[in-house]
């Protein structure tokens, strides 16, 4: 089954203006098969899977092959295993500067980003594909019944939208995939990047920090629960899945108040189905009765609105949280530059908000503020604060899906 992604015309803007696209995702989030849609619809398209030696072998001599190529659109996945590809791309690029040139699909964001800034700055446009929205896998023929609605977004919320995860004919075989990708990760990807730290004790790490999930990122309580290692080290094996793009990290929303404001970021798995597989919940009932059930849907609400950021218009906006020391706090504040829009985010069907959420919305001047809760329509708390379901996110942030 195809599922239609709503970053197609994103895709198809940045590849009518710039010679190339680095599509940024995890593995398996689905960017090979966006990309050979892409290719299949034109005759007049080239696709390059470089963990593939006879592909790899076509670019032995990659600029002859570019050179052969300049008429074509050349598509480059997992580009991140052939770091010497973007010296002899930036004299392609300057030798025929016409868009649509390049598509390059890299699953590491940071060793990718480091490898192009410096030959590529300039030349192509910077794209992240996010596993399924929401907004994408659900269906007309439920979001007429609000039950069945509700009951297929929780279906969506515990696998997550790892497109292999969310088509599992069962909850145990999404799992089992879950698990499997989340090994393969460890113990066979970032080893591929240079990564020489053992894969039990990223492992061990990546369970731990599953407790974490949104919430403020304590380095010192899982360095001693790594048995006493350096806080130093522990952010330095955050930082190692946060640029496999399995982790995000949130920074709190800094602004002249004179307040005292918290400075730690908090931490989200940027797919919940990930994060419940390490957390041991493999179905809906573990997930309703889970301590971390609170978190986990603050993060699948984080990761959809980070998700539209790029489509919005001017596509700059900024996501961040907001918490004082007295109390106010936001889980979501999105800056349009032109404007501020708070996102509180609530697992309940008839969410409360506090003092905090109202001095928050005060505190930082906000021009609309919703409650993103588990709900099958949207009702006004105040003049401009509306709770909301999670399939309004796009339409309030003003994104066509």
């Amino acid at each position: 089954m195809m599922i239609d992604r709503i970053f197609n015309r994103e895709l198809q803007d940045r590849l009518d203006y710039s010679p190339g696209v680095v599509l940024l995702g995890a593995r398996q989030v689905g960017k090979s098969t966006l990309a050979r849609a892409w290719a299949a619809q034109s005759s007049n398209a080239v696709f390059l899977d470089l963990e593939l030696p006879e592909d790899r072998a076509k670019l032995d001599q990659a600029s002859a092959f570019f050179a052969a190529n300049r008429s074509r659109l050349i598509v480059l996945d997992e580009v991140q295993t052939m770091p010497e590809l973007f010296v002899q791309l930036r004299p392609e690029i300057d030798a025929d500067r016409r868009p649509g040139r390049f598509l390059l699909l890299g699953s590491a964001s940071g060793a990718l980003l480091r490898q192009s800034a410096e030959s590529l700055a300039g030349r192509v446009s910077y794209f992240e594909l996010p596993p399924l929205l929401w907004n994408e896998v659900h269906t007309a023929s439920i979001s007429q019944d609000s039950t069945q609605q509700l009951l297929a977004l929780q279906a969506h919320w515990q696998r997550g939208g790892m497109p292999l995860s969310t088509m599992a004919k069962t909850d145990a075989q999404s799992l089992r995939w879950r698990n499997d990708y989340l090994q393969s990760i460890v113990r066979r990807d970032l080893p591929a990047l240079g990564i020489t730290i053992p894969g039990e004790t990223l492992w061990r790490f990546l369970r731990m920090l599953a407790h974490q999930h949104g919430q403020l990122f304590n380095a010192s309580s899982l360095a001693v629960a790594m048995g006493g290692i350096s806080p130093i080290t522990v952010g330095r094996y955050l930082d190692i899945f946060c640029d496999a793009l399995i982790v995000r990290k949130v920074e709190p929303y800094f602004v002249n108040l004179g307040k005292r404001l918290v400075k730690s970021p908090k931490i989200y798995f940027r797919d919940t189905g990930l994060l419940h597989a390490l957390l041991g919940i493999g179905n809906a009932d573990d997930l309703q009765g889970h301590p971390m059930s609170g978190y986990s849907w603050e993060g699948l609400v984080v990761n959809h609105i980070a998700a539209l950021l790029p489509l919005m218009a001017g596509g700059n906006a900024t996501l961040n949280f907001y918490r004082t020391a007295a109390g106010a706090e936001m889980d979501a504040v999105v800056d349009t530059g032109s404007e501020r829009i708070g996102f509180e985010i609530k697992l309940s069907n008839a969410p409360r908000v506090t003092k905090g959420f109202w001095n928050a919305c005060t505190d930082l001047q906000l021009s609309r503020a919703y409650v993103v809760a588990p709900v099958s329509s949207s009702w006004p708390l105040a003049d401009n604060a509306q709770v909301i379901p999670l399939l309004d996110v796009a339409r309030v942030l003003g994104v066509q899906t």
